[in-house]
């Protein structure tokens, strides 16, 4: 595992009974930035195959053949505490909701997506069983990813997390699992709906984050993540924060903005969130998009038809060798992104690749390469990923079912 950069976690951790709950205090614990990969054009497919995932149009063995999907992954991942055992599990934000896919299953439905789930789980390298303090269900649990998917079996025990407990947690033991090298498995944070259909014993099992609200230990289902870009060519930076049960006002300026979740079409299944406008410059590249904002995904994918008059206004072709957008001379129009009301900009120092990590992702010098890549022409075609929250502090608000935005300090 290359470890591309150590991060701080916040969260919220706080002693509260189920009646009497406490406004959460906040510490702070090493999130890794972990990054394994043979070249920057699989980081690139990855993305655009979690797209495919979520259209329904990637089976289950075309991702367990691909190269890309079983070797390469660059994600943020925290450090969990299964029963005295500490993994590293990825944090993600990439779904919400999987009560409209079972909906259309139900009335056979052609068009259905096969979605993510939000289950615990863990044992991707190595042997994942029950501790002294686990004991089995006895059921079994499978979960079909945009990156990969694992099954085996389901057992209970103590999880440990920013200082929250919960000591009798679901949790996924894998006897087989693709598309995860170098990191242990995956923390679910959505809510309890995510688990439906995915253990064969119970219709849903209460997330990590269910637990812990209906214990007491948080006041609310909000989780606030602060992501930060490395600093020039470090590998090294410990510069973001991950906060369960609130916000953290010092790592963002100004004030939140709030957009609700979608709650109809094919984003609504996730994060998903409407969007006024695409622009480059004074360039409107595309109007009224919808899409997902999610940690779990690297770069930032636009529908097609944006992408492509981004390219043209600012002078690039895709490279056909890295996947990226690449341009001979840099751009210098800020990217943005309208939500309601609310553009958020991206410099071009912000969303292009730093020629200081040229070396480290084996790309061309005297070229200028974008984290902005091509989403798709059609289906959920947009994903918010890390490059943008590396900028924006986000809040994910599932008590209230709103996405927040502020800048990021």
């Amino acid at each position: 595992m290359l470890v591309v950069g150590l991060l701080a976690l916040a969260a919220a951790a706080v002693s509260a009974s189920p009646v009497e709950r406490r406004q959460a205090q906040t510490i702070v614990l090493p999130l890794t930035h972990v990054s394994k990969f043979t070249s920057i054009k699989n980081i690139v497919n990855k993305g655009q195959q979690r797209i495919n995932k979520v259209n329904g149009n990637v089976s289950p063995s075309t991702e367990a053949s691909s190269g890309s999907v079983t070797n390469e992954d660059v994600t943020y991942v925290a450090p969990v505490t299964i029963g005295g055992t500490t993994w590293q599990l990825i944090v993600d934000t990439g779904c919400k909701s999987l009560l409209q896919y079972f909906r259309k299953l139900l009335r056979g439905s052609t068009n259905s997506r096969c979605l993510l789930a939000s289950n615990t789980w863990c044992g991707a390298q190595t042997s994942c069983e029950p501790t002294s303090t686990g004991k089995s269900t006895g059921g079994s649990v499978s979960v079909s990813y945009g990156s990969g998917e694992f099954s085996g079996n389901e057992y209970t025990d103590t999880v440990s997390f920013g200082g929250l407990t919960v000591t009798k947690q679901s949790i996924g033991a894998a006897t087989s699992a693709s598309g995860f090298q170098g990191v242990d498995g995956i923390i679910g944070f959505g809510p309890v709906d995510l688990t439906e259909d995915t253990v064969s014993n119970a219709n849903t099992v209460p997330t990590f984050t269910d637990n812990l609200y209906s214990q007491g230990s948080i006041s609310t289902e909000v989780l606030g993540v602060s992501f930060r870009p490395e600093s020039g060519s470090d590998t090294d930076d410990t510069n973001g924060e991950l906060t369960i049960g609130g916000t953290d006002s010092s790592k963002y300026s100004g004030t939140l903005t709030y957009f609700s979740k979608l709650t109809s079409g094919d984003a609504s299944a996730y994060w998903g969130i409407s969007i006024a406008s695409f622009t480059y410059g004074s360039t409107t590249l595309s109007s009224g998009a919808s899409g997902i904002v999610d940690t779990g995904t690297t770069l930032i994918y636009i529908p097609t038809s944006a992408y492509n008059k981004f390219l043209s206004a600012a002078g690039g072709t895709t490279d056909s060798n890295s996947g990226l957008a690449e341009f001979s001379k840099a751009p210098t129009s800020n990217f943005g992104i309208k939500f309601g009301s609310t553009t958020y900009t991206l410099t071009p120092s912000q969303y292009l690749v730093p020629t200081a990590q040229y070396s480290y992702y084996g790309l061309t010098s005297g070229k200028y390469y974008a984290w902005i890549n091509d989403g798709g022409s059609s289906g959920v075609n947009t994903i918010i990923g890390q490059k943008f929250l590396e900028n924006y502090y986000a809040v994910f608000d599932t008590t209230n079912s709103r996405i927040g935005f502020a800048t990021g300090v």
